[in-house]
This record gives structure tokens, C-alpha cells and sequence, in this order.
């Protein structure tokens, strides 16, 4: 049997069940350059059962098809630079909120262990 994934395997038991099950969806990529790609993805699993004795099942190899009814649609896309640039804005004003923030906490810590210092001493 040749496995999806482009292996071969081989069955040492006497009488074996393999069983693929594929799930396809058409996919449909839409580019910059005003080029369309229509394909197809899938994902598969694969299932062994060894038949011993009165087992139900066939010896063989069966595929199970799952066809998705619903098109996946990838649009490629560009921001502007005002978009980057207000990204960046963004970033930079975070940055100097928690500096702040950390240097206000840092201050106070400080303030209340010089005070408690300067209690201990007199």
C-alpha cells in the first residue's frame, strides 16, 4: 500500500485494514499583481486495524473522501505607510508609558526606604 504521504508500507499480517481519510478543500489565492491560483488543500489520516479471527471488516485499502462545501479565499494584501507609521507611533508611546511607569515605582521605592532609614537612625 502506498502511504499519502509518500511512503509505501507493507502489510506482515496475515489480513490488514488500511483506511485514509482525506479532507479537500478548494482554496483560491488572489495576488497583488492581479493574478488568481485556484488548487486544492487537503489533510489526510491514515488508520490501521489488524483482522483477527471473526473481526468485522475487508482486507484492502479504502480511501473516505471529505469534500468541504465552503472555498477558502486568501487575498494578498498592502498597508500604507501611514498605517507602518502609526504602528510605530504606537510602539514608541507603549515603550514610554512603562518606562514611566517603572521609573515612578522605582522613585517610590526609594522615597519610602530612605524614610524608613532616616527613622531607624534618630
Amino acid at each position: 500500500a502506498v502511504c499519502a504521504a509518500g511512503g509505501t508500507r507493507m502489510c506482515d499480517d496475515k489480513s490488514g485494514m488500511y483506511q485514509y481519510f482525506v479532507k479537500v478543500v478548494p482554496t483560491e489565492y488572489h495576488f497583488l499583481n492581479k493574478t488568481e491560483l485556484s488548487t486544492f488543500q487537503f489533510a489526510s489520516t491514515q488508520h490501521y486495524r489488524k483482522l483477527e479471527g471473526l473481526q468485522r471488516g475487508l482486507p484492502g485499502v479504502f480511501f473516505f473522501y471529505d469534500l468541504s462545501p465552503i472555498k477558502a479565499t486568501f487575498q494578498e494584501t498592502s498597508s500604507s505607510f501611514l498605517h507602518f507609521l502609526t504602528g510605530l507611533c504606537a510602539i514608541v508611546g507603549g515603550v514610554f508609558t512603562v518606562a514611566g511607569m517603572l521609573d515612578s515605582t522605582i522613585y517610590t521605592g526609594q522615597r519610602i526606604a530612605q524614610k524608613m532609614q532616616l527613622g531607624k537612625q534618630s
